[in-house]
């Protein structure tokens, strides 16, 4: 169980998930009101099949433009919300209850219309039992969908870290010749290559680009649906570290590091690629790594 003070896991606020939560928690919804809410509510009675239609679109849909803007704002300021795994919550909350706001004020609006006949301990009663079937209509499918992504993620990690049973035609690798294999989010293995072939591997969205050079010494590059989050925990202990929300670099390919007015920038012995920038987050990571490879550096970091 995360505390809320540690960072959200990537895997939440990708888009594919983030659009995943919201079809389910769009499915749910409607079996759960279908199912729920006509049976327990105080003024369903009181209208006819089409009233009741109307009203029931009229709720889903507007409940559905909240939780759609909000996803969308959610994945725009991802940045900022991954920080704190309470701001993550929070958000999960503030969302679920904006959507019981709106579903109030329309039974308010049908009240004062005439529509409905309710007096206010009925409103306020009314009100209780929208928060409470809000938090369970979208709650459930919230931690339903959580439990699955983290679940997905671990196995993919899982398989990363066997990569060495993987049946091969080549020749058995010396013990210096350590292997990086990659798999996609099936588990299909889809790139194996030395380490001391990996320049960087970057972020792009659902995807990581692999950047490497073959047997000619040509730099290529290889994209494949994964997340950086997982490379970077199945390669811990390697010379793969994490430097930015984007990048992942290979300290064997290291040059340099200078530090620029927006921080500091990686530069890789290979001209062709440009400085890969060194987000604060990572900063002190790569320093100590840095240094504890470069001990003979003639200047001072930092």
């Amino acid at each position: 169980m995360l505390s809320v003070r540690e960072k959200v896991p990537d895997y939440l606020l990708e888009r594919i998930p983030l659009i995943s939560t919201v079809t389910f928690a769009a499915l749910f919804s409607v079996f759960f009101f279908i199912a729920v809410v006509p049976s327990s509510n105080l003024y369903f009675h009181q209208l006819d099949l089409i009233q009741v239609l109307n009203f029931s679109l009229l709720v889903y849909g507007l409940s559905l433009l909240i939780v759609i803007l909000s996803r969308r704002l959610m994945y725009a300021c991802r940045a900022w919300v991954g920080e704190r795994f309470g701001r993550y919550l929070f958000w999960n909350v503030a969302e679920i209850l904006l959507v019981a706001a709106g579903y109030v004020t329309l039974t308010v609006i049908g009240s004062k219309k005439g529509l409905l006949e309710l007096e206010k301990p009925q409103l306020i009663l009314s009100a209780v039992r929208t928060v409470v079937y809000c938090l369970m209509s979208m709650g459930i499918p919230y931690l339903i969908a959580g439990m699955y992504f983290a679940i997905r993620d671990k196995d993919q990690t899982i398989r990363m870290i066997n990569y060495g049973n993987v049946v091969s035609d080549e020749e058995f690798p010396s013990h210096e010749e350590q292997k990086i294999t990659l798999f996609d989010n099936n588990g299909v293995m889809k790139l194996s290559i030395n380490a001391a072939s990996l320049y960087f591997i970057e972020s792009d969205d659902n995807y990581i680009k692999v950047w490497y050079t073959d047997r000619e010494n040509v730099l290529k590059q290889y994209m494949l649906r994964c997340k950086l989050k997982t490379v970077e925990e199945s390669f811990r202990d390697s010379d793969l570290i994490r430097c930015h929300r984007k990048y992942i670099v290979n300290l064997s390919k290291l040059q340099d590091i200078t530090k620029g007015k927006n921080g500091y920038l990686l530069r890789l012995d290979r001209e062709l690629i440009d400085p890969i920038p060194v987000s604060k987050t990572y900063e002190e990571a790569v320093l100590a790594r840095f240094n504890a490879r470069k001990g003979s550096l003639s200047a001072p970091l930092g």
